[in-house]
């Protein structure tokens, strides 16, 4: 079939070897590339029950079949494992420039096992891989070990070069360590770059000039152009290019939903000056974009007054400004800015960060820790976020995730979380969709798996209804989970219907589709993943939101109930063919 690669890169740390295999075509047909291909290897190839932090435990990288393409929104690459910060299937995704070199290797996954025993990186390209000592790059910052690797490990006459690497949070196996790549780009949650450092992987340089068959190239350029010539002026497409994700803060705030002071209201009045309008006009700001993207969402941000004059970073993104100023209630988009680059540069989840910063806030109140942080004290947050990193005092507490420093503190019922992950900026009480979304989610309470706050906050469905819910959810699921087996961005999510996608699979692999074989490609997906988790230790029950989310909104009185969830959650079942404790057919 075209659009891929027939190859796999096997590599074993522990040897400092690796084989090429050639997948059967089959496998390709049940479950594309991306994430389909890459949950079937990780299924077939990590021994049951390992310790996520094991030298047994796969990392495996992929691309999909319109990786390298013209298509927009292509340029992104996965990552997939056994997560650290959860126990159960870990999925995250980056874009930037570095996907198109991942793919120019040739392969369409990267699986990676064993440990070495000193720090190591690779150098991957389309004749297999390279080993080498990394001695000199460990306990360097994410944006020096990328610099690092062009610099010692790079070799001329490749069209197509990209690293990827991990910061002191991952070699110190920080269980919400992230991968960073083109300096600012995240592969950001389940603590794959935990993974990484279990396996003294400091970074990956990807070099290659391979290219996937397309069945009609002439045709899908054609496509390409009148694409962005019809949609380049769509309002959801200027929005972004102009403002990014901060824009998000207006409007969580006057929906009343942005989570504030760790989760106990549903909006901040100190909002004005931490979302899109403050952070362009107090600081420069220019969009920025991955390759093969004309919508541009990203802000290229320098900070041009006070103490932080000078420091440039991609983002703040709306999730690290709902986790440090909605959360932990820092009110200025400037010091938002250089927490972010801190995470950044310790290569650190922003989202888990500022979540587990605030819970270090409520515990610190209720005297169960002793330790100089309150809410928007900038200089103890990122105190704190070093003392994560490096493991030390509380912060060696806090590494370990937000499950086992609740129970350390005993504060399970105040603790916000699903299957051990924190969820993303929208409060369930209000949008009630995500709150199914976020227990329902393979990967622990994930907002990127639907996107549901998006037809919630349009009006294409009532936030507050229950019945009819799941149905409209597990079609947002779906159509996203072929997103993520093509790779594909999801703010072309509104651009990309279910006819798009069709016509997008036909000119790239030449095969007949519809969207009833698209449908059971993602069930399939699902119900390998629901196995998977289920295989790995993961109750029934865990499809559940946490006490503090079922407490009413102090500001607004809003809430979602057990009894609504559950009716949900029942629909959800029926609708995927579950049996009533949410368990899939068995594979």
């Amino acid at each position: 079939m075209n659009g891929f690669y027939g190859r796999i890169l096997k590599v074993d740390l522990s040897r400092k070897t690796f084989q090429i295999e050639t997948p059967d075509d089959t496998i390709y047909y049940q479950y594309l590339g991306g994430k389909g291909l890459a949950s079937y290897l990780l299924f077939t190839n990590n021994p049951p029950g390992v310790d996520p932090l094991a030298p047994e435990n796969c990392l495996i990288f992929a691309t999909g079949p319109f990786s390298g393409s013209r298509i927009w929104g292509s340029c992104r690459y996965g990552v997939y494992s056994k997560s650290p910060q959860t126990g159960i299937y870990a999925e995250s995704y980056a874009g930037g420039k570095v996907p198109e070199a991942i793919d120019a290797t040739g392969f369409d996954a990267l699986l990676i096992s064993g440990r070495s025993d000193t720090p190591t990186a690779l150098r991957i390209h389309p004749d297999g891989a390279e080993f080498y000592p990394a001695d000199d790059l460990w306990g360097q910052d994410t944006c020096k070990s990328e610099d690092g690797l062009h610099e010692h490990f790079a070799i001329s006459g490749y069209q197509k070069t990209g690293a990827v690497v991990i910061g002191p949070a991952g070699e110190n196996l920080v269980r919400f360590a992230v991968i960073e790549n083109d300096y600012w780009r995240s592969a950001g949650r389940t603590g794959l770059g935990a993974v990484m450092g279990s396996k003294k992987l400091k970074g990956i340089l990807f070099q290659g000039d391979y290219s996937r068959s397309l069945a009609e190239p002439e045709k899908l350029a054609e496509w390409a152009g009148d694409f962005a010539v019809c949609n380049k002026n769509n309002p959801g497409v200027k929005a972004y290019k102009s403002s990014g994700t901060p824009m998000m803060v207006k409007i969580m705030n006057e929906a009343g939903a942005f989570p504030t002071r760790y989760w106990s209201r549903g909006s901040y009045d100190k909002w004005p000056e931490i979302g899109a309008e403050a952070l362009h006009q107090r600081c420069r700001v220019r969009p920025h974009a991955c390759k093969k993207c004309f919508i541009a969402c990203g802000r290229l941000t320098t900070i041009l007054e006070g103490r932080h004059a000078g420091l440039k970073i991609e983002g703040p993104e709306y999730e690290t400004i709902y986790a440090f100023g909605g959360l932990c209630q820092i009110d200025s988009i400037e010091e938002i800015a250089y927490l972010n680059d801190i995470c950044d540069r310790l290569g650190m989840d922003t989202i888990t960060a500022g979540n587990l910063c605030a819970f270090a806030i409520e515990a610190k109140r209720r005297k169960r820790i002793d330790y100089p942080i309150d809410y928007g004290q900038v200089d103890a947050v990122a105190a704190l976020l070093n003392d994560i990193a490096e493991k030390k005092g509380i912060g060696a507490i806090l590494a370990e995730g937000i499950i086992s420093a609740a129970s350390t503190w005993d504060l399970e019922d105040l603790a916000v979380q699903v299957k051990g992950m924190e969820p993303a900026g929208y409060d369930p009480r209000v949008l009630k969709g995500m709150g199914l979304t976020y227990a329902t989610s393979d990967r622990g309470a994930c907002h990127l798996r639907t996107t549901f706050y998006k037809p919630e906050l349009s009006g294409m469905i009532d936030p507050d209804a229950i019945t009819g819910k799941a149905e409209m959810l597990i079609d947002f699921e779906d159509r996203l989970t072929i997103f993520d087996t093509l790779i594909l961005c999801r703010f072309f999510r509104d651009l990309y219907p279910w006819e798009t996608l069709l016509e997008l699979l036909e000119k790239v692999t030449g095969e007949d589709f519809d969207k009833p074989r698209l449908r059971e490609i993602s069930a399939r997906i699902a119900d390998l993943i629901r196995n998977f988790n289920l295989r790995e230790g993961m109750r029934p029950d865990a499809d559940r939101l946490p006490k503090q989310l079922h407490k009413r909104l102090e500001d607004s009185g809003k809430v979602i109930t057990e009894a609504e969830l559950n009716i949900m959650l029942k629909d959800y079942y029926d609708l995927r063919g579950w049996d009533k404790n949410g368990a899939p057919p068995a594979l």
